[in-house]
């Protein structure tokens, strides 16, 4: 079989390629060629470089394209839709100029939030993914990861969302701060982070005096880098989701990311009796501009 449809998932590092035939994978590619490592002019030579043998000799073949190559640093800025929307509507795609004529390419643009201000880029893309496979969903979907989203749902549409800076924090302060001394790149322990988690849901005003504390505990107890780490992961998460209790008190909460960083806010949110699921996200990326690519060819 040869695709007759190429999803890209373009993220700040990572070039993601999925050639596609209907809504059947058959074969899937990726490279370093991140956003963030490229210019403007830089985006179609790394992208051809990844699939160019599934270009047909001629004609066109539909990319569907989401994620940071859309940003305003990015190949070209795909406008961001206003939330309460649906997380995807590929009518409002942007295609940018390309000087191979096989490529028919459209980028998917992001969504924004007017108040709070807030935006999201790529994200939407794994909501629309789950969406797909739990039509009818009612909810609030939370995304771990270097900029945490927490979105609620409703009637098909992400009513409003929030952002939390939690991995980049993190982060931060183990290779930048004086935490770096302490943690020295050790994997964090998982009963610290629950119970540095626990301790700053209960009580977030502690949470800047309990950082400070780790380098204090090092020097003074033996704090082992490991200890710290836990502890370090476990006191921002445990503040983000006490910042995020109005999405969650009452509600059912899906996580959907890497099962190991799911695993811990799992643990923290069943402690405060919250309905919650898992879902790797990896899956979803594809799902979503998989659905996207069936819109376009449904609507006229």
């Amino acid at each position: 079989m040869t695709p007759n449809w190429i999803a890209v998932d373009w993220g700040t590092t990572r070039l993601r390629a999925w050639a596609m035939q209907g809504a059947q994978m058959l074969q899937a590619r990726a490279s370093d060629q991140g956003m963030g490592r490229l210019a403007p002019e830089g985006f179609e030579p790394a992208l051809l470089a990844l699939i160019a043998d599934w270009l047909p000799a001629s004609g066109t073949i539909p990319v569907l394209a989401c994620g940071m190559v859309g940003a305003r640093g990015g190949w070209v800025e795909a406008a961001y839709r206003s939330v309460p929307c649906p997380p995807l509507d590929p009518r409002q795609a942007i295609r940018p100029p390309v000087t191979d004529p096989r490529l028919d390419l459209r980028i998917l643009p992001g969504l924004s939030q007017a108040d709070p201000p807030d935006v999201m880029r790529g994200e939407e893309t794994q909501i629309a993914g789950f969406l797909a496979g739990n039509p009818g969903f009612r909810g609030v979907l939370c995304l771990p990861g270097t900029h945490s989203k927490w979105a609620r749902i409703a009637d098909g549409a992400v009513a409003r969302f929030a952002t939390f800076m939690t991995g980049e924090l993190f982060a931060l302060l183990a290779r930048q701060s004086v935490l770096r001394l302490t943690l020295a790149e050790a994997t964090p322990d998982a009963q610290a982070l629950t119970q540095a988690g626990a301790q700053a849901l209960a009580d977030p005003a502690s949470v800047p005096a309990g950082l400070f504390a780790l380098r204090a505990g090092a020097l003074l107890r033996g704090l082992a880098p490991e200890q710290a780490a836990g502890r370090l992961s476990g006191l921002l998460i445990g503040a983000e989701l006490a910042a995020a209790r109005p999405f969650w008190t009452g509600a059912e909460v899906v996580l959907i990311g890497a099962p190991d960083l799911t695993t811990h806010y799992e643990t923290l949110l069943l402690a405060q009796g919250v309905r919650v699921r898992r879902q790797d996200g990896a899956a979803l990326v594809l799902a979503g501009l998989t659905a996207a690519h069936r819109l376009l060819h449904e609507d006229p």
